[in-house]
């Protein structure tokens, strides 16, 4: 059995009683891993073809090749089993604002982008600068364009964003043990005490979440920690002090009720969910599901268009007649300094707000031209180039890898988009029967 913190070990055998056996040997058991396929992207034959994950639309048990085109092109993504339950409660409609308030490193976010379809406006925050990096870089491998990453702390976005949004979750840092198996490295940060201070932290969070919820939204509130403390006494908190009220989750087999018991002896908290390790395929996970009172829509400024310069508007112009085979009719364009981004109409106001990746990434002004950005390979269908150049398994290496390819049957100037087995993975620049490499540095292997 895996080495288990005393203290960790005493608590759930005296919280569990006779499910404790099976509980602790879970964490000697095999892991189990999953993924996700991705319903932005063009339907196509997938490398993995694992069974289907009984909680969530897109879920499969597997692993994903990390190399692989499949992953690289964005039509799966990686995501441990039962923290696929958590999109699966949130499931947002397209059209809504929503909000991922602890977002990084994005699986969550890519799961509310597959329910929203490209339509309404998904905030995606992380408070930790690296960190929103990497979420960053996901939401732009999984081809979201309705997607804006931010890097700011909770409080912050709650004095920019009163009642701005009609979803929102939160995935809450959390004392990590329904992570023991899959990371043991989070069992060196836990002591008993651990859990009591996570949760003052959760309660700062949700109550600067609640501040940005409009009457009548819905709250996703998760952890992936089986403590009490963090869990059913948290929503119990909520219900008390925020204006929440708890609603119920459907629990397909194998994902069990809250414990009315461990938060204060209110019988609704059972309408929160726990995936247990011994009765359900994957990790520890908590999730409930809040509304608060009242009914009211959104209000509020929404962000204004960037209006651009005549000799922007020609170097764009040209990229696209040159390039594409239509014209993108982004919600609104959005400079920040020489970056051009297709803004969602209905995002709120900007101001204030530390912004990484407003919408859609369309490229670069330089000097006399627009340079197109990696974002558009994943984000718009091939159909939408005017020049598809398919690729072995050979060039997709050397071209991941920084090289050029050779066309010479290919005359014209014009950004092309690259394909292995019909994904789309790069963009490229035709030049006289040569494809110069244009795959970002930091992606190359």
């Amino acid at each position: 059995m895996t080495e288990l913190p005393v203290g960790f070990v005493a608590k759930y055998t005296e919280l569990l009683g006779a499910d404790a056996p099976a509980f602790l040997a879970r964490f000697s058991a095999p892991l189990q891993t999953g993924y996700r396929v991705n319903p932005l992207r063009p339907a196509a034959p997938l490398e993995t073809a694992g069974a289907p994950i009984p909680w969530s639309q897109w879920g499969h048990f597997g692993k994903v090749a990390g190399n692989g085109i499949d992953h690289v092109a964005g039509y799966v993504y990686s995501q441990e089993p039962s923290a696929q339950f958590v999109g699966t409660a949130a499931a947002p409609t397209p059209g809504e604002r929503v909000l991922d308030l602890c977002a990084s490193p994005g699986g969550k976010t890519t799961h509310l982008a597959s329910f929203m379809a490209q339509h309404g406006v998904l905030v995606a925050n992380e408070i930790n600068p690296g960190r929103a990096k990497v979420l960053s870089s996901n939401v732009e491998r999984f081809g979201i364009r309705n997607a804006i990453v931010t890097n700011n702390d909770p409080q912050t976005l709650a004095v920019h964003w009163p009642e701005a949004f009609d979803r929102i979750l939160v995935d809450a840092p959390c004392s990590g043990e329904g992570m023991f198996r899959k990371d043991p490295d989070a069992m060196q940060y836990w002591t008993p005490d651990y859990p009591a201070s996570c949760a003052t932290r959760q309660r700062e969070i949700l109550t600067a979440a609640v501040k940005m919820l409009r009457p009548g939204g819905t709250l996703i509130y998760s952890t992936c920690t089986f403590s009490p403390e963090e869990d059913e006494q948290i929503v119990a908190w909520a219900q008390q002090t925020l204006d929440l009220t708890l609603v119920p989750l459907a629990k397909p087999e194998g994902i069990s009720d809250a414990r009315p018991e461990w938060g204060g002896g209110d019988p609704t908290l059972a309408y929160a969910a726990r995936l247990w390790p011994q009765t359900a395929a994957g990790e520890g996970h908590f999730v409930a599901k809040l509304v608060k009172a009242g009914d009211t829509p959104i209000t509020g400024p929404t962000e204004v268009a960037s209006r651009l310069s005549a000799e922007q508007k020609t170097s764009w112009q040209a990229f696209a007649n040159q390039s594409l085979t239509s014209a993108l009719t982004p919600g609104a364009f959005y400079l920040r300094g020489d970056q051009l981004y297709a803004l969602p109409a209905t995002t709120p106001s900007l101001a204030g707000v530390k912004v990484l990746r407003a919408g859609l990434h369309l490229g670069t002004f330089k000097k006399n031209r627009f340079e197109a950005s990696h974002s558009l390979a994943t984000a718009l269908a091939p159909q939408a180039f005017q020049q598809v150049v398919p690729v072995d398994d050979a060039e997709f290496a050397r071209y991941r890898h920084g090289e050029t390819l050779a066309r010479p049957q290919l005359t014209g100037k014009r950004t092309v988009l690259l394909t292995l087995d019909g994904k789309s993975f790069a963009l490229g620049k035709l030049v006289g029967g040569t494809i110069k490499n244009a795959y970002p540095k930091g992606l190359r292997i």
